[in-house]
């Protein structure tokens, strides 16, 4: 199976522009860096669910670095994909636990019950994927589906950055003055720096930040106390799951966005890298699966494979599984770190908001490119009708409600597009 081998690159490869696919993988120490900028990349969204949630986030941290370790281990390697907290399980779990949305939440035992209980149902997904294949899921996501729902997922995003990350003028300016930042350094430089775009472009940005706020007293001085204040070494909060058939049943069907997520991904993955990994399609939902179960029983959220990864797997064209190896292993040391969870937090909300712009505009960009590589044929209106409905039911968070279950934005869209296509397909 050639489990857990790489080929190195050479550095005239890398200098040249050139894809690193899954199985190949940079010398060690550019390996590990690229591992940090993953890191960085879905730090902003695996803290911001589980403080949404009432959960601690440093255990998020801890358990999204557990669960990409049970991912890499279950698929063999074969798959570049980081698993951390899942948004689809916000909704629900605030529903289930009634939090009141501030501090830590006192139900948090019904919700991890919940969250093991849609872990089971999506290895077991993952299981009869192994078994018949991924035929009868293509059946009813075709690339027209996957790229519509990929996309979105980028889509929806959107709002967070532009609508809450900017409290001033000032903050909105700072966000330009960051994504320009990005923008720069993935045209003008090459090399390593260029792969590295996400990570140099947000140092720039914070620098110049640093530069117009404490310096020339333009906006919220940048504050570094709470990391000098924090400890090196700490234990993350562990919660025990409790088991209640009502929370079960309002947070299970969560799965359905879990498969139709992951599978996205993995489409984009695999139209990105040129390489199929359909064949890993059963073993990524197991991966996913087991990981929320062992997440949910530590006190921790549930997980997915992460867009902001592929955005920026996307953007460096560095798709080595060696790098979610280590990133992986980074994010287990840093869940022990409270130093490390106070740095992050320090970084100014409007550069954070300006990094989440371009990776959740690359998400976006991702599923168009699916449409793209499978040349979806939008002279045929089933496929332009199904694309735009699940377009605008996404970015505008088109919710529907069953009882106390609610269907958000990705939810709605994902589902709809399913649907809509199964009807739009039949054969008049």
């Amino acid at each position: 199976m050639g489990f857990m081998t790489w080929r190195e690159k050479s550095a005239d490869a890398l200098q040249q522009g050139g894809v690193i696919a899954p199985d190949e993988r940079l010398p060690w120490p550019q390996t590990a860096v690229m591992g940090v900028q993953h890191v960085i990349a879905m730090f902003g969204a695996t803290v911001l669910a589980p403080i949404l949630m009432g959960f601690d986030p440093n255990l998020a941290i801890l358990m999204s670095g557990i669960g990409t370790l049970i991912f890499f281990l279950i698929t063999g390697g074969k798959v570049p994909s980081y698993l951390g907290s899942s948004f689809a399980f916000i909704g629900v779990v605030i529903a289930a636990t009634s939090y009141a949305g501030k501090g830590p939440n006192a139900n948090i035992g019904l919700a991890l019950g919940g969250i093991i209980a849609c872990g089971a149902l999506y290895t077991l997904v993952g299981f009869i994927v192994q078994v018949v294949g991924t035929g009868w899921i293509e059946r009813f996501m075709p690339p027209v589906v996957t790229g519509s729902v990929v996309a979105v997922i980028g889509l929806n995003l959107a709002g967070i950055p532009i609508k809450n990350m900017a409290a001033s003028n000032f903050d909105s300016w700072m966000q330009v003055v960051t994504f320009v930042s990005v923008g720069l350094v993935a045209v003008l430089t090459r090399g390593m720096v260029q792969r590295l775009l996400i990570l140099v472009g947000l140092i720039v940005a914070s620098v110049i930040y640093a530069v117009l706020t404490n310096g020339l007293g333009l906006g919220k001085p940048l504050d570094v106390s709470a990391v000098l204040a924090a400890p090196w070494l700490g234990m993350p909060g562990f919660s025990a799951p409790v088991f209640s058939a009502p929370a079960m049943l309002l947070i299970a069907p969560v799965v359905i966005i879990l498969v139709a997520e992951n599978l996205g991904h993995i489409k984009a993955v695999t139209a990105m890298t040129g390489k199929n990994l359909d064949q890993y399609m059963g073993r990524a939902f197991i991966g996913d699966g087991i990981a929320t179960m062992v997440s949910g029983s530590a006190g921790g959220t549930g997980v997915t494979t992460y867009a902001e990864n592929i955005g920026v797997m996307a953007a460096t064209k560095i798709y080595s599984t060696a790098v979610f190896l280590v990133a992986a292993l980074i994010a287990i040391v840093l869940g022990f770190s409270p130093k490390f969870g106070a740095v992050i937090q320090a970084i100014p909300l409007p550069v954070m908001g300006g990094v989440s712009i371009v990776v959740f505009g690359l998400i976006a960009v991702a599923g168009a490119k699916i449409w793209v590589d499978n040349k979806v044929d939008f002279s045929q209106n089933k496929n332009l009708i199904v694309a735009a409905i699940t377009l605008i039911l996404g970015t505008g968070d088109f919710t529907l409600k069953f009882g106390q279950f609610a269907l958000g934005g990705i939810g709605t869209a994902t589902f709809g597009a399913i649907l809509l296509y199964a009807l739009l397909n039949r054969k008049g």
